[in-house]
């Protein structure tokens, strides 16, 4: 049988019995999907640490959550979204996310998707992470009502917002520290949802290459700032408290909320601005992020210093504006840069950021930010959209099991 016959009984199978189908597909495979609560690379140590980056896996889930949230950030990072397609019932939603689940599983051990055509390509995972975001109609195409914070933000006085980056119904997030393998695994999935839906849009960002910097080492941006210097530590409770939401019901513990901006940087007035006013606007010293008011760059910035009667953080510094009391998100952003494009969104950020939930958390330091930031003069948002990230799947996709079963059958 043929790569494309065996893809095509596979689908065929999922769709008349979704969850028999899916356990069998994996039989064939030699394997089920998400097994265990984690997976480790071939060499069983931590997945950062292996001698050859090519063999670096990241665990497919941890502590019943996905990767791509509290796992390093890779080198590169494409964000595809979609829309359902027409008419499609709450059983070809499920066997549609079973499929996607179980490619998720293979494509991050290093192992190939079933009919896959060219395995070579995928068999460097490279700390590959695919994450899953639901939008509102995808929650209710299985069932779900959405909460209140999942629903797109208000527009921002600053935002200049197009249709074209707005609110889809599911994104795939897949990062990557290996172009190639990056490439691979995305082409996969979109193969996979083009049978269940319409093209959204695709974002590609960067950030530094694994290696060229040590581990741990904030990203800059394309302003040449520092950027995501206060961000909460992974594996903290300072971490948990403000990214992944607790309680109970499918909205509960597990998941969080990914906000995704696409900000715009006009990098040509920018180089206009001489370093004092940069490191003005921003609050931070562009040469190694440390506050304007001294230390090094995790030290807090004493937003009461003063120089003379002049308080050395100003009222529109970014630091100052960002900095809400009991107010905070963490942030994984990437770069962009399209030196074809034309108008004003050649390059700028990414803005990605997790939160227990938005409205409370992002909501808040965004309007501080629109009220009166100075980056504003360089910046403005021209996509904005809101997903729940569910938890890792309950179960392994041969018993039925996909990211978003929290739902319920």
């Amino acid at each position: 049988m043929t790569g494309t016959d065996r893809r095509t009984v596979l689908r065929g199978g999922l769709l008349a019995a979704a969850g028999a189908a899916a356990g069998a597909a994996a039989g064939v495979a030699g394997g089920a999907a998400l097994e265990g609560p984690a997976r480790a690379d071939a060499a069983g140590q931590d997945p950062l640490t292996t001698g050859s980056l090519g063999a670096s896996t990241v665990a497919a889930a941890s502590h019943g959550r996905q990767p791509g949230v509290d796992t390093p950030p890779g080198a590169q990072v494409i964000y595809r979204a979609v829309h359902l397609g027409r008419g499609l019932s709450a059983e070809r939603v499920r066997a549609w996310l079973r499929l996607l689940t179980d490619d998720i599983d293979r494509l991050m051990a290093g192992r190939p998707v079933l009919a896959d055509v060219e395995p070579e390509l995928g068999d460097a995972p490279s700390n590959l992470t695919i994450t899953l975001g639901f939008g509102p109609a995808l929650v209710k195409a299985l069932g779900g009502r959405p909460p209140e914070w999942l629903a797109p933000l208000p527009a921002y006085k600053t935002d200049r917002l197009q249709r074209r980056w707005g609110q889809a119904d599911l994104v795939l997030q897949s990062t990557c520290d290996d172009p190639l393998t990056l490439a691979h695994a995305d082409r996969v999935l979109q193969r996979e949802c083009a049978p269940f839906s319409t093209p959204a849009w695709v974002q590609e960002g960067f950030r530094y290459a694994r290696g060229a910097r040590p581990d741990g080492t904030t990203m800059r941006n394309l302003f040449g700032q520092v950027d995501g210097t206060s961000n909460p530590v992974p594996g903290t409770e300072d971490f948990d408290s403000v990214v992944w939401r607790n309680g109970a019901g499918a909205f509960g513990a597990g998941g969080t909320s990914l906000v995704l901006r696409r900000i715009s940087l006009d990098l040509s007035t920018w180089d206009e601005v001489d370093r004092t006013a940069r490191e003005d606007a921003v609050g931070r010293r562009l040469a190694d992020g440390a506050p304007v008011t001294g230390g090094s760059e995790h030290d807090e910035p004493d937003l009461k210093a003063k120089e003379g009667l002049v308080t050395k953080v100003a009222d529109f510094a970014h630091v100052r504006r960002a900095r809400l009391p009991g107010t905070r998100i963490y942030r994984r952003g990437y770069n962009y840069a399209d030196p074809a494009a034309t108008g004003s969104d050649r390059a700028g950020l990414l803005f990605a950021t997790f939160q227990a939930d938005p409205l409370k958390q992002f909501d808040p330091i965004q309007k501080s930010l629109a009220e009166l930031d100075m980056l504003n003069t360089w910046t403005s948002a021209v996509g904005s959209s809101v997903f729940w990230v569910p938890p890792a799947a309950r179960r392994s996709v041969s018993q039925g099991g996909f990211i978003g079963d929290v739902l319920g059958e």
